[in-house]
């Protein structure tokens, strides 16, 4: 279960980052509220998962989750450059949260 409160932390961290964007500097009040509840529940969500996965384990997974999708939700929705050396840079960060993944304990 942990797992799947760590994956569904780092999906809300990538609706956080996109509204957090659309916010405008919170100056957009339903951007910046969405941004402020899916923080909430991602946080929530992570401490959940942090009561049995390894602190660097979950952290790492979490973010890697969003830095990944803030990437694709960037090129997808808000027209950012995909280049190639993005994407290997992209498909790095992948690499190692597969990495940590199977080699986890839990």
């Amino acid at each position: 279960m942990s797992w799947i409160y760590l994956v569904l932390a780092g999906l809300l961290e990538v609706v956080w980052s996109y509204s957090m964007k659309l916010s405008d500097g919170f100056t957009r009040l339903l951007p910046s509220i969405v941004t402020i509840l899916a923080m909430m529940a991602s946080f929530g969500l992570l401490a959940l998962a942090m009561r049995s996965l390894p602190l660097g384990t979950a952290y790492t997974i979490w973010t890697g989750i969003g830095a990944i999708g803030a990437f694709a939700v960037g090129i997808l929705f808000l027209g950012e450059s995909f280049t190639p050396t993005r994407l290997l840079a992209a498909l790095l960060i992948v690499a190692g949260l597969i990495l940590l993944k199977l080699t986890s304990d839990h």
